[in-house]
């Protein structure tokens, strides 16, 4: 899964407070769906910044790469070896469903800030 900024930009950096609490949140929104819907072990968590550092998008994001016993390790599963037990769509729908189902994220709802 990637989590990706709204705002286009390079590097966590250009990124201001509220934009990063809001990366953050998302971050820990997206765990929270994985772990009920997929029921991973663990998790890596990725983000490449610039060329050097494996950046392919000129946008900064994070992966989200749940983890199980036994599986592959963290660089395979990005460097293109795919052992996936289920297909992607299936995935997809599930993680969409329990995405629609968190009353946070739902149409028209904000969550409050700490002032």
């Amino acid at each position: 899964l990637m989590v990706v900024p709204k705002r286009h930009s390079f590097d966590l950096e250009q990124l201001d407070h509220e934009e990063l609490e809001d990366l953050f949140f998302l971050l820990k929104t997206s765990i929270r769906v994985l772990k009920k819907t997929l029921k991973p072990h663990g998790f890596n968590l990725g983000i490449n910044i610039g060329v050097v550092g494996g950046a392919g998008e000129k946008h900064i994001h994070f992966h989200i790469v749940p983890r199980w016993t036994g599986d592959t390790n963290f660089m395979p599963v990005l460097g293109e070896t795919k052992i996936i037990p289920e297909y992607l769509e299936n995935t997809y729908q599930k993680l969409r469903s329990a995405f629609r189902d968190l009353s946070l994220l739902k149409k028209g709802q904000k969550r409050e800030r700490k002032k």
